[in-house]
């Protein structure tokens, strides 16, 4: 895959994934709360939707696509992550019931125990790798001033090596 594939998959990814993690995240926790606070419950499909989330956002910070998908994924995750703590200085950000309810649990959750500013944080770290910025380079085939090694399996054109124990008549 050329480098530039790769940028623009990994553009394609940054945006399409990191807001369908979120609303599994969100949706997730806050299903688990509400369902657990009212009924002693699990629910499953929740735990399923944490799950996918998880290896979404497993895929997003360590694939080899590209780093801008971690990179975008990073500030968005960040952003939202930074809305809770500068509300609990009193400035009011966020209007009220802005999401439904299990939606807007879940981001308070996250948000106000610093969990989505972690993972965004985190994703932000793992793009910054020089290594994920780099395109693959196809090893260079190997020359050498001595010209090609003899196949050890054939049988040698000079004088037999009594030490070499692969092709004896």
């Amino acid at each position: 895959m050329s480098n530039g594939a790769r940028h623009v998959l990994g553009v394609v990814a940054g945006l399409l994934l990191p807001p369908l993690i979120v609303a599994g995240l969100w949706f997730g926790i806050g299903e688990l709360r509400l369902q657990a606070e009212a009924a002693f419950q699990i629910s499953w499909l929740a735990v399923g939707l944490l799950a996918a989330s998880g290896i979404a956002l497993a895929f997003l910070a360590g694939s080899r696509l590209s780093p801008i998908a971690s990179l975008l994924g990073g500030l968005s995750f960040t952003g939202l992550g930074v809305v809770p703590l500068v509300e609990m200085m009193g400035v009011r950000v966020l209007p009220e019931n802005l999401l439904p309810n299990s939606l807007e649990n879940g981001y308070l959750t996250l948000g106000y125990t610093g969990i989505q500013l972690f993972l965004g944080v985190a994703l932000l770290v793992v793009s910054a790798f020089p290594s994920r910025w780099r395109a693959r380079v196809e090893p260079a085939a190997y020359t050498s001033a001595y010209g090609p090694a003899p196949s050890p399996y054939l049988p040698q054109t000079g004088p037999e090596d009594a030490t070499r124990p692969m092709y004896r008549e």
